[in-house]
């Protein structure tokens, strides 16, 4: 905590809360009238003058109130503000609600997308993990064409991925049922890049010479491994809501938030860098690098699949965001996403 008096930190906290709720700048007859301070406007300018100079706001205009900086607003979230807490009943009902999404839902990743923007307002965002730490719960062949078949990877978040592959004469459904359950014991629980490695190393065994048919099976399942070098799939959810914020009526400040959403690649690095986190991460402004040009905050935190790392959920909005509802928001959904990846294994 930063030498600050007990008074400056009391004005610090009101300039932000009331900037996080009204989005605009701040006086000093605002704070004396909505906030109790005991302090006269003249005494709380002063104050306001000494947390300018120690880079903790800016004055927009001359005439203008107050700005937080981003320094000011990594102050607030780190020993001012109070994190809201999530009633039992809230929790219960987003468990509920992911329980159904990762069950039921054709595309689990936007569905979860959609649902936390709706509960924060703002742009939610989720990143499948690397494709080599992908949890793959069950691989399927199905016949074509002569010399062909159709795999099947159906991942523990749910997502499915088909691509055909070519086979050497014909195969029986008795033998495909067989190479089925042959799979079926080695895949379980292995993310795809321990999967691809595995097949490799059994098919380099000088047993599977004489074992025709874990060769095959091994062989298919190897064909069937996605090029792993390819972008990880990044979903945003509700751009609507954080482009329509009072923020972006600006068109200079809206084209710097498009283009952000459209180019997202410093979007997922950020993502990524949370990853070994373990929990919620908070980029303020600047701290999130040029993304819109230092205009957006992410919060951000990891969730997981049966222990494993599975992806990176968060919301995207504005600098002036409610941090005190989002963060723990988004740790409950990162723990409900977890909970419910745990309970389905990526079924239905």
């Amino acid at each position: 905590m930063p030498d600050l008096p007990l008074r400056a930190r009391k004005i610090l906290f009101a300039v932000v809360t009331e900037f996080i709720a009204s989005g605009g700048a701040v006086g000093s007859r605002t704070l004396a009238r909505k906030y109790g301070l005991d302090l006269s406007a003249a005494s709380i300018r002063n104050v306001l003058a000494d947390l300018e100079e120690g880079g903790y706001l800016k004055q927009p205009h001359t005439s203008a109130g107050r700005v937080p900086t981003d320094q000011a607003l990594r102050l607030f979230i780190d020993t001012l503000m109070e994190v809201r807490v999530i009633a039992p009943e809230e929790q219960k009902k987003m468990g509920d609600r992911f329980a159904e999404i990762y069950s039921g839902a054709e595309d689990p990743l936007r569905a979860a997308g959609r649902y936390l923007s709706e509960l924060s307002g703002a742009a939610a965002v989720i990143a499948a993990p690397r494709r080599e730490l992908r949890s793959l719960a069950q691989l399927r062949f199905i016949p074509t064409r002569p010399g062909q078949l159709l795999a099947v990877l159906v991942f523990s978040d749910g997502t499915v991925e088909n691509r055909f592959v070519p086979v050497d004469g014909p195969i029986s459904d008795s033998e495909l049922n067989r190479v089925h359950n042959l799979l079926a014991d080695v895949i379980e629980g292995r993310s795809l890049g321990e999967v691809r490695d595995l097949f490799a190393r059994r098919l380099a065994e000088d047993r599977m010479a004489v074992d025709a048919l874990r060769r095959r099976a091994f062989e298919l399942g190897s064909l069937a491994m996605p090029d792993l070098s390819s972008r990880d799939p990044l979903v945003i959810e509700g751009q609507a809501r954080l482009i329509e914020a009072p923020e972006y009526t600006d068109v200079a400040r809206l084209k710097k938030v498009v283009l952000a959403l459209e180019e997202r690649e410093e979007l997922v690095g950020l993502l990524e860098r949370t990853l070994a986190a373990g929990s919620v991460t908070v980029f303020v402004g600047s701290e999130a690098g040029e993304l819109a040009g230092g205009e957006l905050s992410l919060v951000v935190a990891p969730y997981v699949d049966r222990g494993r790392v599975a992806g990176t959920v968060g919301v995207l909005g504005p600098t002036r965001m409610d941090y005190a509802k989002v963060m723990p928001l988004v740790d409950a959904t990162a723990a409900a996403m977890s909970e419910a990846l745990s309970r389905t294994g990526g079924k239905g």
